[in-house]
Parts: C-alpha cells; structure tokens; sequence
C-alpha cells in the first residue's frame, strides 16, 4: 500500500509479526541518544537540530525552523533566542516584512556545530567499534529506512 506521501506503508502483518519493534526501536534510540548526549557542544539536541538547520538552509525565517524541525513556533522563538543569546545565530530583518525576520549562524555557530558533528561522529564510531562486523553490516543495510522514518533529506542532519 502507498501512502499519501508516496511512501509504501508496511503491511499490518509485518508489524504484527513483531508486536514489540516500536518500544524496542524507542528503546534502543533512546540509549544512543544518551550514549552521544556529551556530543553536542553543550547544547541539547533541539537547540542542535534548529542550529545545524540554520546553518544549511540560512538565511531562514523562524517559522520555515519551526516546520523543519517539527515543532511550535513558541517552541522555536525560545530556541532562536537561547541561540541568540550564546552568540550562534544572528537576526537580520526582513526587508520585504518589518515584521518578520531572518536567521543566520555566526562564525561561532558554524564553529560550534562543526565541531560537535566532528564529536558525535567520534561517539558513534566508538558504539560501532563495540559492535561485530556481522552487526555493523545490518545497520548498513538499515540505515535507508532509519534515515527515511527520521525524515532525514541529507547526509549531514
């Protein structure tokens, strides 16, 4: 079956073979998240998401922010001030819309998140390296579909 964003939906018998693959799948990306918790330059991973897509798709209006990472436009606002506030992004006003305005990282951003990716890459080729070769292999092969149900469009979220 096709769902409406074009995307085939699994079939409920697959998902009834395996009733526990949600809280597991939870469970297991829960614990990496915290295992690379220390790889974030100091901030949570929110405020590390909404960074590194202002340094890709800069400059963005908040409310473009808020859609690509899936979260309130209050949500957003408190995250671009905390931002702000760090010196990681600057606001330059909208030219078209004296209401409106635009986000961009600063050098200190783009130093930041650099430098965080670099750490967070570091992590995970540490998990990997406790893995065996049989394992890594399968999360290969997984990869495309974890990337998919993340609703990541780029090597580099």
């Amino acid at each position: 079956m096709v769902t409406g964003g074009g995307r085939r939906a699994a079939p409920e018998s697959i998902l009834a073979e395996d009733d526990d693959l949600a809280s597991r799948l939870a469970l297991a990306v829960g614990r990496l998240n915290r295992r690379m918790r220390s790889s974030t330059g100091g901030l949570s991973h929110g405020q590390l998401s909404a960074l590194s897509t202002i340094v890709r798709r800069g400059p963005v209006r908040p409310s473009e922010i808020a859609a690509i990472e899936v979260v309130a436009a209050p949500t957003i606002t408190r995250v671009i001030a905390d931002l702000e506030a760090r010196g990681l992004v600057s606001r330059q006003p909208d030219p078209d819309d004296g209401r409106s305005f635009f986000v961009t990282g600063t050098d200190a951003g783009i130093e930041l998140l650099l430098r965080a990716r670099s750490d967070r890459a570091r992590a995970v080729t540490a998990i990997l390296a406790e893995l065996s070769a049989t394992e890594v292999e399968q999360i290969r092969r997984a990869i495309p579909a974890l990337e998919t149900a993340a609703q990541v469009t780029s090597p580099n979220p």
